[in-house]
């Protein structure tokens, strides 16, 4: 992985950096780390929003000029849902939840640092997150209820797919990433169909004809979420054990991994061809839904990363740091765009406004969250991320020495010791 290159972890906390096995020079140029994050996405995750537009316009011209296909498609029934439209929610899920690191999750937690950054996830995740979306939701599409509840759906729908790719490529924590998809996927099974009828029945008083029922939301999320999620761990942990690690992480998931790209882009076509008429005659309020999803990305990304470089200032690098911050910020602003669809197509339908503003979320998400990998790194770079080194230096001299009367020593000793930290270094492989 990584083309023979080396993870350069810096000892006082900040951006690691890339370099060639063996070489002996500095860290990767703008440029070459620019290439190293495309070069790092797999074909699929680079091209996704393209995808995305191509199955939009294939669903459109189905729905205008091919009625007995979009008929056809929409044949059968499976809770409520046509059953073409529901295998693909369910497959659209299963390589995704395939890709979770369960096995992680005992080793993780008897490490004492995941604690915390499990505490500030779940606040991030299932509290502050999904009420920014609320309000957001309110303040761009007020006149607009059916797209607005969509937007509120794909708020509460926490992110466990393509936040291990943001987080991979902005260089974060791998390990502490993985606990934190595999405790949202778990909780998403709890707490979704709870939130969404508060969010949008009680907090919104949705009028009578949107509101969502406890029952169907619930069995939903058993249905496209819990199956895909048995899926997942039979099907993780028997092809590890009949291929091994190398072959499974190699070989098995990037050809697995692409049935859920032809999932989500054929449940899109569905989707868009039930909606023909409806998009091409209300094109304004459908690019509205773009407005609340960008100001969210890049409001939750931002302000959780700054707040976790304030507490790698405030505390430290051991339990904080750069890693910490991009493992926050991406896993608190991503959402799983793939449960908000099914459950807004189960729930409305595929023909209501909510299922066509969920839609979106995928075509926002990609391209704003590969910018902002770049910006974490760029960004990251520039920042310092250990406590003051004044601050220490100070302290040990209260404690180990006599104050110096010309404070220029101590100004003197924290310059020594910041040059001492930034060019200390230590060289972990990337499996």
């Amino acid at each position: 992985m990584n083309g023979g290159r080396e993870l350069i972890v810096s000892q006082n906390g900040g951006v690691p950096m890339f370099r060639s096995a063996g070489a002996a020079g500095g860290e990767l140029s703008d440029t070459a780390t620019a290439k190293g994050i495309w070069a790092s996405l797999g074909w699929m995750d680079r091209l996704l929003s393209l995808f995305i537009i191509i199955a939009m316009i294939v669903g459109i011209l189905i729905g205008e000029f091919a009625p007995n296909a979009k008929e056809n498609l929409t044949r059968g029934n499976f809770h409520g849902t046509p059953a073409a439209l529901a295998v693909g929610l369910i497959v659209m899920m299963w390589p995704i939840l395939t890709k979770v690191h369960f096995e992680k999750l005992p080793s993780m937690l008897r490490t004492t640092r995941v604690w915390s950054q499990l505490l500030l996830s779940l606040l991030l995740n299932w509290i502050f997150a999904p009420l920014l979306m609320l309000g957001l939701a309110w303040a761009c599409l007020p006149d607009l209820p059916g797209y607005r509840t969509g937007i509120i759906l794909v708020g509460l729908a926490r992110c466990i797919a393509m936040v291990m790719i943001w987080s991979s490529i902005a260089r974060g924590d791998a390990n502490v990433c993985a606990v934190i998809v595999i405790l949202n996927s778990l909780l998403q099974i709890v707490l979704y169909a709870p939130l969404a009828v508060l969010f949008v029945n009680i907090i919104s008083s949705s009028p009578e004809q949107i509101r969502l029922s406890y029952s169907d939301t619930a069995l939903s999320v058993v249905v496209y979420l819990g199956i895909p999620l048995l899926g997942g761990l039979a099907t993780r942990f028997s092809a590890l054990a009949l291929l091994g690690r190398a072959k499974f992480e190699k070989q098995f998931l990037p050809r697995f991994g692409i049935l859920s790209l032809v999932a989500l882009l054929y449940v899109i076509i569905i989707i868009f061809a039930e909606q023909a008429r409806s998009i091409l005659d209300n094109l304004g309020p459908v690019f509205r839904t773009f407005v609340p999803l960008v100001i969210y990305f890049v409001l939750v990304w931002t302000g959780t990363f700054l707040f976790v470089w304030r507490l790698s200032l405030r505390y430290g690098k051991a339990n904080w740091g750069y890693q910490m911050a991009v493992v926050q910020s991406f896993t608190a602003g991503s959402n799983n765009f793939e449960l908000a669809i099914a459950i807004c197509v189960a729930v409305y339908g595929a023909d209501s406004e909510q299922s066509l503003a969920a839609t979106i979320g995928p075509l926002v998400e990609v391209p704003v969250l590969l910018t902002l990998s770049y910006v974490a790194l760029h960004a990251g770079s520039k920042m310092r991320w250990d406590v003051e080194l004044d601050e220490e230096v100070t302290a040990r001299y209260h404690s180990e020495k006599s104050i110096p009367a010309d404070r220029s020593a101590v100004a003197s000793e924290c310059a020594g010791e910041a040059k001492s930290a930034s060019e200390h270094t230590t060289t972990l492989s990337f499996a």
